[in-house]
């Protein structure tokens, strides 16, 4: 096997799917750790990857959690491993803390250098001499100055540096090859004197080229484990196609349109914000659904919301239940006053569009929300996800196809995507079809 990967939410999960799909490495998705059964179902396939949640999770959690699936995965035996965190890095010493991720997974692999790849041309995510930079609305942003990112609700990036970034939650060293210093004696150098974690730097596709090679070379000497965005894997599948190793394309069948369809967002980006405003302009019917209601009374809220957006959908319109239009409208100071609330309501999103899928017998459903997606698909009962088509315009959020022992629900396409991902179609297109 090529590579196993845990990715610290569902919708970057996805995002690591999509890139190795689209170069011809055919991937599964699990949701949980699979038993040999259910994992034979997928024999053959060439990368393995476990959708988690730990992105919002905190480092005893982590603790707690980590480390069976990063066994699980090491018993694979694939020649890579990756723990797959945001393109935008975002993570904080007390959620999402990717220092205490990589603690866990060095100790699991006995591993002393770890390597981290985040930039990601193919997505506008940059790393210059450490530096993280973003992309946003034809824009290029530090990553402290991002009008998003810096502004995140639960881990706002205050800090480009990635160094100093990592410094607040662990006391690994980090190390640097920045992209002038690619070259194989310098790289050595590096790694051999390294004692922690070995930053590259990506800020285009040469550079990531080059990373990926350099990654290749060296992994029998460093082990493989290894982190960061899915730049990983887009570094990778670049040196392995530019050696013949893998086919380095792959073709999907064209998306035909669906009468209607159910989305459901948590996020509350201004980039899902237009996304939901065109979607209500081009057909979709919006029904708001207030955090608080589905953190605090979580039963009575979604057993309402059901019963209006399967009215709707009787009607026969595309339903697009969201809890929030813009970042001033988030409620995330309350909601963090609720504990598990922020849980609870991705929870309540995926309970609506269940109940909506199995009324009417839907067969594509939209997720969006990095933290809602991940705990929304959690009650879906879905076992695994392979890649159904990938956006091409706006990669990172590809159409999945589940697999699931309930008939209702296995073979059902299902999108997600971060807060930040998608073109301003998104909704509309999904629904509409898009031609391979």
């Amino acid at each position: 096997m090529f590579l196993s990967y845990y990715g610290d939410d569902f919708t970057g999960s996805t995002d690591v799917m999509e890139s190795l799909a689209l170069h011809g490495v055919k991937t599964v998705l699990f949701t949980r750790i699979p038993t040999l059964q259910e994992q034979a179902r997928f024999a053959g396939v060439d990368a393995v990857g476990i959708a988690g949640t730990s992105r919002s999770q905190t480092p005893e959690w982590m603790d707690e959690n980590l480390p069976r699936h990063f066994i699980w995965l090491q018993q694979l035996g694939a020649r890579f491993c990756h723990y797959k965190v945001c393109s935008t890095f975002d993570s904080a010493p007390h959620a999402g803390n990717i220092g205490r991720a990589i603690e866990i997974g060095r100790r699991v692999f006995r591993q002393q250098v770890t390597p981290l790849v985040v930039g990601a041309p193919q997505l506008r995510r940059y790393t210059a001499f450490g530096h993280l930079f973003a992309g946003y609305q034809g824009q290029v942003y530090r990553i402290d100055r991002h009008p998003v990112m810096s502004r995140h609700p639960v881990t706002p990036m205050d800090e480009a540096d990635l160094r100093l970034h990592l410094a607040r939650q662990t006391q690994l060293p980090v190390d640097l090859v920045p992209a002038n210093a690619l070259n194989d004696p310098t790289v050595d150098q590096v790694i051999d004197a390294a004692k922690g974690i070995v930053l590259f730097d990506v800020f285009d596709k040469a550079t990531q080229l080059e990373v990926g090679r350099q990654v290749l070379r060296m992994s029998g000497r460093v082990g493989p484990f290894i982190a960061g965005s899915s730049g990983v894997n887009y570094a990778l599948v670049k040196a392995l196609a530019a050696a013949g190793e893998i086919p380095g394309t792959a073709s999907f069948p064209a998306l035909p349109r669906v009468e209607r369809t159910i989305a459901v967002s948590g996020s509350c980006s201004p980039t899902t914000a237009r996304q939901i405003r065109h979607a209500l302009a081009h057909g979709f019917t919006g029904l708001h659904a207030d955090p608080l209601d589905l953190a605090r009374m979580p039963d009575a809220a979604v057993a309402h919301l059901s019963s209006e957006a399967k009215r709707l959908m009787g009607e026969g319109r595309s339903v697009l239940v969201y809890t929030a239009l813009d970042p001033e409208s988030d409620r995330g100071g309350a909601l963090d006053a609720i504990p598990g609330g922020r849980h609870r309501v991705g929870q309540g999103l995926g309970r609506i569009a269940r109940a909506c899928i199995e009324e009417f017998g839907l067969r594509r459903a939209i997720l969006a929300g990095g933290d809602t997606s991940s705990h929304a698909l959690g009650e879906l009962d879905i076992l695994a996800l392979t890649t159904r088509f990938p956006l091409l315009a706006t990669p990172g959020s590809p159409l999945c196809t589940a697999a699931s022992s309930d008939a209702r629900l296995d073979g059902i396409e299902i999108a997600m995507k971060g807060g930040q991902l998608g073109g301003g179609d998104y909704f509309v297109a999904l629904r509409d079809g898009l031609a391979s």
